[in-house]
């Protein structure tokens, strides 16, 4: 969650504050017109904390990744939905189908940023587990794709991505390209950037909360 939202669910939560405790204590001077658009006022701002709190409970974070499981089933009550949308908004499927995760820092909890250069590295077996494909994707620090030399905005595992002889797989997040790396590079901005994680029919270790995102390292 970007702490511009956590600035906003404070805000709200603190007119919400006054305007509660300035009726409980003048009452008789409230006409009825301030008296709905306060009421209104009051319910938009308690959902929205509501949201906000309830999304930081239900979210798990670990190794900078953050995911929330549950995404997408029908039934879903209002707050989980709710929920869902401040970590990911958009369309998402069941568990079964697609699973999501999303860092906007690395593993030692310091902004992503083209001005570093960092590796994502996954050791031998330990790709996400999956029946379909996955993918990581590139966003600027509003999300938007990245302009690069080689048009490329994510990498997956159908990428052609070279491993390593042990077998593992380091994928090089950085601005400049990495010499005698390309294939595994993902292109950054300069500036801050967020990634994203999705894996498709995703394996059991996913499904029950196993499987850990390695987390992305500063190189340089």
């Amino acid at each position: 969650m970007s702490k511009a939202y956590s600035y906003y669910a404070i805000l709200i939560g603190a007119v919400c504050v006054y305007f509660l405790v300035h009726t409980a204590l003048f009452p008789q001077n409230m006409l009825l017109r301030n008296a709905i658009i306060q009421g209104a006022l009051i319910g938009f701002g308690l959902a929205f904390v509501s949201a906000q709190i309830y999304a930081r409970l239900k979210a798990k974070k670990v190794n900078g990744w953050i995911t929330m499981y549950g995404l997408g089933r029908p039934g879903n009550g209002m707050f989980l939905r709710a929920a869902h949308a401040q970590l990911f908004p958009g369309p998402v499927n069941t568990p079964e189908e697609a699973m999501y995760w999303w860092t906007n820092a690395d593993g030692a909890g310091h902004a992503l940023t083209g001005a570093h250069e960092y590796m994502l590295h996954f050791p031998t077996g330990g790709l996400p587990p999956n029946k379909a494909f996955w993918s990581i994707t590139m966003g600027d620090a509003a999300n938007h794709f990245v302009v690069n030399p080689l048009n490329r905005y994510s990498v997956s595992d159908r990428s052609g991505l070279a491993r390593n002889t042990d077998g593992s797989v380091d994928i090089y997040i950085q601005n400049a390209i990495p010499a005698g790396h390309e294939s595994n590079w993902l292109p950054a901005p300069a500036g801050k950037f967020i990634l994203w994680l999705r894996v498709y029919i995703p394996g059991t270790a996913i499904l029950d909360c196993g499987y850990e995102v390695p987390p992305v390292v500063k190189v340089k």
